[in-house]
């Protein structure tokens, strides 16, 4: 049994202890949250100091914090020789991704993964598997809109603080849908963007429009938003003989409407009687397994000692260059 402690437990806190507790390799040892109301009962230690979790034996800690904590715990874990799992985003900005790499290398025999789970959806896993199997060609070019509803209490959040958070909806959000632009295409050099704060009157944007292009010649638009009024996921798929489109997104609230995945092959006009309409296949999906592929993930790889080869580091830094060049070209670095 892999010991492992929490750190954080809020929204993603719970969660993480849920699948923690029902994994065959993992032992709850410790949870770790600095709100006395929000402390945990169960078979396992709680306390309020971080430092505890330092200090004792947990081999794995699961670090779910807002994100201008999660660097230096990260790095403090690591030093002891902890694995990670740290969720998104990795810290506020490119330097503290770059500073969890760097100790990552000085702690050789350690694993750190972080939690893009959108990657474990089964839409986009379906989608993925259809892509490879190259029956629709290369893919052409990515479009996503993820965006959020507010709320009267939008405005007060922690993911608004510019200081705890380091960004707003597009770091927040819209992180997800440009690791997946990188999951399905490979990296993004040339970033352009327009960020802005269209309505909240907060520290960070709440909207960003991202459009990027990499070596190979594909290209992927983002709209990123606070300003939807309703909660939305949407991501296409262009490739040379048709497209994939998977919407909505398998949630606690359910909020974000039923998971699809349509799927239509292209047909030109002496093809088909229905111009610019081809038959879609639509599948539904009703069942989330994303956080316990990606915890099952990380405990195989300590089990087995491999190395981490999805939501990786390299994949979260990667992901965070995006960012980081979206916000310098958007609005003076915002």
């Amino acid at each position: 049994m892999i010991r492992t402690a929490i750190i954080g437990y809020g929204y993603m806190g719970e969660i993480r202890r849920r699948v923690i507790e029902a994994h065959q390799d993992l032992e709850l040892i410790m949870v770790c949250e600095t709100d006395p109301k929000r402390l945990p009962k169960g078979n396992f230690a709680v306390t309020s100091d971080p430092t505890d979790v330092l200090k004792n034996d947990a081999e794995l800690v699961f670090v779910c914090t807002p994100n201008n904590l999660i660097p230096e715990l990260t790095v403090e874990c690591l030093k002891r020789g902890k694995h990670v799992f740290a969720e998104k985003p990795p810290g506020r900005n490119l330097a503290d991704i770059e500073a969890m790499r760097d100790q990552e290398k000085k702690s050789p025999g350690v694993k750190l993964m972080f939690g893009f789970n959108h990657r474990y959806h089964p839409g986009i896993q379906r989608a993925k598997r259809l892509i490879e199997s190259g029956k629709f060609g290369q893919l052409l070019w990515v479009r996503g809109v993820y965006g959020k509803s507010g709320g009267k209490n939008f405005p007060a959040s922690w993911r608004n603080k510019r200081e705890v958070s380091g960004g707003g909806i597009l770091l927040d959000q819209g992180i997800h849908m440009l690791d997946l632009f990188n999951y399905f295409c490979g990296d993004f050099e040339d970033v352009k963007a327009f960020v802005n704060n269209s309505f909240w009157n907060v520290e960070v944007e709440d909207n960003a429009f991202v459009i990027l292009k990499n070596k190979n010649g594909q290209n992927g638009m983002l709209h990123s938003s606070a300003t939807l009024w309703k909660h939305k996921f949407q991501i296409e798929i262009g490739l040379e003989h048709g497209y994939l489109i998977v919407e909505g997104l398998l949630s606690k609230t359910g909020s974000y409407g039923r998971e699809t995945l349509k799927v239509a092959r292209r047909e030109f006009e002496d093809e088909t009687d229905a111009v610019g309409n081809p038959s879609e296949e639509i599948t539904y999906f009703d069942r989330d397994m994303s956080w316990d592929i990606e915890v099952n993930k990380i405990a195989e790889c300590i089990v087995n000692n491999t190395p981490v080869s999805e939501s990786s580091s390299d994949d979260a830094w990667r992901v965070m260059r995006i960012v980081d060049r979206a916000y310098k070209s958007g609005l003076g670095g915002q």
